[in-house]
């Protein structure tokens, strides 16, 4: 069903260029469940130029951290009810318990990494956390990574699709991926505080 809806909006989207970026961006930030970056890869493959390049990551960047400015305030008014209804309860108690223990840099964390950028935009305004603050680590987050994206596929795109088809380059990346994810995900499972405090 996601794979369905993901499909339907990228293709809508793509129609038309950067106006369809921004609405995604913004909509993912705040609603939806589509990431930008399917919308942000092939067009940081197909452009032609860096002034293409720039408008890309200036577009995804601004308009997903606009866009947070509505789920923030989703969960100032809405609160942690109305969250409880659209996320998992886990999830926002991490998040909860993320932003609680590092402010800022918790929200920098979690602008970088795959969580859910809305999510965290509902829990922050949820526990009225600083907007410049929240904000600033926003554009930080969000900037390193989509100009990742865009750099890599935008001036070495063809290496790293050659890189791609290297079996070399797997086994690399599933040592990195393994070395990486046992602490991260250690010290993800240590942000759920229900365990403590319901000890069996």
């Amino acid at each position: 069903m996601l794979e369905q809806i993901s499909d339907s909006v990228v293709r809508w989207a793509d129609g038309f260029g950067l106006i369809g970026l921004a609405i995604v961006s913004a909509t993912e930030a705040a609603l939806q469940p589509v990431p930008p970056d399917l919308l942000v890869l092939p067009m940081a493959l197909e452009a032609e130029s860096s002034f293409r390049l720039f408008a890309i990551f200036v577009t995804v960047t601004l308009f997903s951290v606009l866009g947070s400015l509505i789920g923030y305030a989703i969960g100032l008014y809405g609160g942690l009810p109305l969250i409880e209804k659209w996320a998992k309860p886990t999830t926002t108690a991490k998040l909860q318990e993320l932003i609680s223990r590092y402010g800022e840099a918790g929200v920098f964390l979690a602008a970088v990494s795959p969580i859910p950028y809305k999510v965290l935009a509902w829990t922050a305004g949820a526990g009225k956390m600083n907007i410049r603050t929240f904000l600033l680590a926003g554009v930080f987050g969000r900037s390193i990574r989509f100009g990742l994206e865009v750099a890599i596929l935008g001036f070495w795109g063809e290496e790293f699709i050659q890189m791609l088809e290297d079996p070399l380059f797997w086994l690399l990346v599933g040592i990195l991926t393994i070395l990486v994810f046992v602490p991260l995900n250690s010290w993800w499972r240590g942000l759920d505080v229900s365990n403590e405090q319901h000890p069996r």
